[in-house]
């Protein structure tokens, strides 16, 4: 992928014949180890672009980048491990994923 030129957020992907179309951002890898956390019942907006400030969470940095935070429902009180590097598979919790990113 080409970053584009002049238009932050935004990435090109190669199509076919040599044109580019336009693509969403490619999320930010925050860290490359979850965030462990104890967590109460409640709704939470997992960052799924790695810009927030409030690590793991949505601060609504997201915007302009084709990206949209996770809704997570937590139903007990339990020790959860969040996805940082924003790659995992079972998003939006860790699952190993970030040992295997450059």
């Amino acid at each position: 992928m080409l970053k584009s030129r002049g238009v932050p957020n935004f990435v090109f992907a190669a199509g076919g014949g040599g044109r580019y179309k336009w693509g969403m951002s490619e999320p930010i890898v925050f860290q490359k180890s979850p965030i462990v956390q104890k967590v109460e019942p409640g709704t939470y907006w997992w960052c799924a672009c790695g810009r927030s400030k409030s690590q793991p969470f949505c601060d609504g940095s997201h915007k302009g980048t084709g990206l949209e935070p996770q809704k997570v429902d937590i139903t007990e009180a339990r020790t959860v491990a969040w996805c940082a590097c924003k790659h995992s598979g079972g998003k939006p919790f860790c699952d190993g994923t970030h040992g295997k990113l450059a």
